[in-house]
Order: C-alpha cells, then sequence, then structure tokens
C-alpha cells in the first residue's frame, strides 16, 4: 500500500519586498502560517526504474520539471535506493495560488517517501534538498507560525499563533508569482523608488536590507506585542482571548503584503474579493503570496462560515478553515 499524506497549505501573514540581488531573488520578510486545507499525496516505491507523477489536473506537470520529481529524485540519490517511485497527487489546492502547494506537495512527498522506504534522511539534508528545490519548500518542514527572511528560504519557528478562523477564498485566476516580481520592479523603477533595485544597488548590503526596516519593527510589535500572559494577572490567557487580541494588533501595525500594491491593480477582481472578506467582518484580509488566493481571520467559526456562504454565492469558490499549530500540523500530517 501506498504512504498516504495530507499537503496542507500556508497563507502569507505579511510580505515585505525587499532587494533584488543579481542571482534575480529578492530579500523577502514575511511570516508563514500553516493552515487547515490540503491536498493528497499517495507514494509507492517498488520495482523498475524511474518516476511517474500521477494527477487529473492537467496543470501539473507530470515530468521533472514537478517539484515532487525533482524532491524524489534527490531523496533515492541521497538514500542511494533503486527502484520506481509513483506519485500520486489529489489536488484541492489551487495552482499558482499563492497558498506554497507545489512546495507542500514536494514535502510531504519526501516524508512520505521516507517512510515507503522506511529510511530517513537528516533534518540537514532534508532542509538542504528542500532549499535546493524551491524557495517556500523549508517552511513545510516546520509548520505552524514560521519567520521566512531571505528569498524565504531561510526559516525559523515562531512562538505558535492560536488557532484562528480563517476563510480562504480561490478566485478563478491563476498569478504567476515571477510576472508579479516582475511588476514590482518595473512600478518601482517607473516611480523612483529607493526600495528598487537600481537604486538599492547604489548601498552597500547592510543599508540595503535596512528597506525592510519598518515592516520588521511592525512585525516585531505585532508578535511580542499580545503577550500569552496577562501582564495584569501574570495568568495565561485563553486561546480565544488572545487570538481576538492579536488580530487587532495586526491591523494596529498596518501588516502587508507588498504583492497587493502590483497584483490589485492588474488583476482588480482579487480586491473586490478582499473587500468582501472585510464587509464579512474579517478582523484581517490579505492577499496570500502573490496570489491569486486570499484570505480572512475571523474571530468565530459561525462568521468565517457565513463569509465563505457569501463568496460561494458570488462565484468565488471559499472554505472556511482554520490556521494549524506546529503540533496539529505534525500530529494531522500522516491521518486517513
Amino acid at each position: 500500500m501506498p504512504v498516504t499524506a495530507r499537503s496542507y497549505a500556508k497563507i502569507n501573514i505579511g510580505l515585505a519586498i525587499g532587494q533584488r540581488w543579481d542571482n534575480g531573488f529578492h530579500d523577502l520578510l514575511t511570516v508563514y502560517q500553516t493552515v487547515g486545507v490540503y491536498d493528497i499525496i499517495k507514494v509507492a516505491f517498488g520495482k523498475g526504474t524511474g518516476i511517474e507523477i500521477r494527477c487529473r489536473d492537467p496543470r501539473v506537470p507530470a515530468d521533472e520539471t514537478n517539484t515532487c520529481y525533482r524532491v524524489a529524485d534527490r531523496v533515492l540519490k541521497k538514500l542511494k535506493q533503486r527502484g520506481k517511485v509513483t506519485i500520486a497527487i489529489e489536488k484541492n489546492l489551487p495552482v499558482q495560488g499563492g497558498l506554497g502547494a507545489g512546495s507542500s506537495n514536494a514535502v510531504a512527498t519526501m516524508l512520505a517517501l521516507e517512510k515507503e522506504l522506511k529510511d530517513q534522511l537528516s533534518p540537514e539534508d532534508r532542509l538542504n534538498i528542500a532549499a535546493e528545490v524551491g524557495s517556500d519548500l523549508p517552511l513545510f518542514l516546520v509548520g505552524g507560525t514560521v519567520l521566512g527572511i531571505g528569498r524565504g528560504e531561510q526559516v525559523f519557528p515562531l512562538e505558535d499563533l492560536p488557532a484562528i478562523h480563517c476563510v480562504l477564498a480561490f478566485p478563478n485566476r491563476a498569478v504567476s508569482t515571477p510576472e508579479a516580481f516582475r511588476d514590482w520592479d518595473e512600478k518601482y523603477a517607473a516611480n523612483h523608488d529607493p526600495r528598487h533595485p537600481d537604486n538599492l544597488a547604489k548601498l552597500t548590503q547592510s543599508t540595503g536590507s535596512d528597506t525592510i526596516n519598518p515592516f520588521s519593527r511592525a512585525l516585531f510589535s505585532w508578535l511580542t506585542g499580545s503577550s500569552v500572559v496577562s501582564t495584569a494577572t501574570g495568568v495565561p490567557a485563553r486561546s480565544g482571548d488572545r487570538a481576538e487580541t492579536l488580530l487587532l494588533d495586526l491591523v494596529r501595525a498596518g501588516i502587508e503584503n507588498d504583492f497587493e500594491r502590483v497584483v490589485f491593480p492588474k488583476h482588480p477582481e482579487l480586491r473586490d474579493v478582499k473587500r468582501v472578506l472585510e464587509r464579512e467582518g474579517a478582523k484581517y484580509a490579505s492577499l496570500s503570496g502573490s496570489g491569486s488566493a486570499l484570505y480572512g481571520l475571523f474571530s468565530s467559526a459561525e462568521a468565517a462560515a457565513k463569509a465563505a456562504v457569501k463568496l460561494t454565492e458570488d462565484g468565488v469558490a471559499a472554505t472556511a478553515t482554520s490556521t494549524l499549530t506546529r503540533r496539529q500540523y505534525w500530529e494531522q500530517m500522516f491521518q486517513d
């Protein structure tokens, strides 16, 4: 029997774009948060050779460009295993949706293949393979609430946010991340923005990274401003109370996703979806990554369910879910 794994999605709580480097990548600062929607990955290993990708969605490549294929190939070589790997991908998450689905699929493949082979990579080898294949992969080796820096591949576990009710909206629109970055560069070149890489090139490396500092300060203020422990009583706050306070502080901090500045003008229908989420009671709403998926964070399950119904009635696929803590992420990954 193949090993079955849940391949969970992520959202970005804020995303700041900084300097573009000679290799074409940009400095990024973001908080990744895993959420409770997922694809299903089934991995089998047997006699023969090669790697076979099976998926009913024609947008998912079935060759060596697929991130699952690339990860599986590296795992086999590292563990010195020979045989045929079959990877079946059951898609529930959008392709090019900003939810990290392809990256999550690849990490789920890695972990499922280890189980199927009854062998295991070292944590260092896992991380190295993930970072080689893509910027978003390493976050799925952590799960929960994760700080991402560099091009997003340098990840650090943060204290988990409590479970927060969430609505994910999936407009019928694909947004190319490379194209979104190109639009960002063109926009800020035209405006002579000091954050544009042509201007950043005039600065030293340390000064160039200072362009993300306002976002960094807002992020720090948000993450540390709502203590788990009440300063008045010294008693741990209830999860629901803490979630409500964190959502309010998130709004006050003014944390935003920079991609909205270039994606919304090009795809105004995505801005409209964000406005629906806000009108339906989202305490915080945002594009995830470069989109096209958006999300809203709600203070109650009832409000989230009502917003998901409203979006669906408007012709936008949507689902109510919640954020996943690190423990939930790992405990539920291999559940049937």
